[in-house]
């Protein structure tokens, strides 16, 4: 399974970016995905996820700024992020879990100035 993130980039606090990861593999439909960061110096946190069925969840701290979404014809999940800070800033990573194992992919820097 290989998963190839894209769209990152360097934005102002307040703009927006969406990223997206397209995966290679026929069971995408039953995966739970999910999209995860590292800022420098920190922990890997967990951003957001969506099961094989739509559901999903948010970190709190970016609840009402993130929404995670999936095309399963495309086998891919996307970030859209709004209202971004600077905070936000980090190595932002997609996982799937398919049966139990993880995968992962390489991850895209997001940069938010202030």
């Amino acid at each position: 399974v290989q998963l190839q993130a894209s769209g990152g980039g360097l934005v102002q606090a307040g703009g927006s970016l969406r990223l997206s990861c397209v995966a290679s593999t026929n069971f995408f439909s039953i995966s739970t995905m999910r999209w995860y960061r590292q800022a420098p110096g920190k922990q890997r946190e967990l951003v957001a996820s969506i099961s094989s069925v739509g559901s999903t969840n948010y970190a709190d701290s970016v609840k009402g700024r993130f929404t995670i979404s999936r095309d399963n014809a495309k086998n891919t999940v996307d970030l859209q992020m709004n209202s971004l800070k600077p905070e936000d800033t980090a190595i932002y990573s997609c996982n799937a879990r398919i049966i139990s194992v993880d995968y992962w992919g390489q991850g895209t820097q997001v940069t938010v100035s202030s």
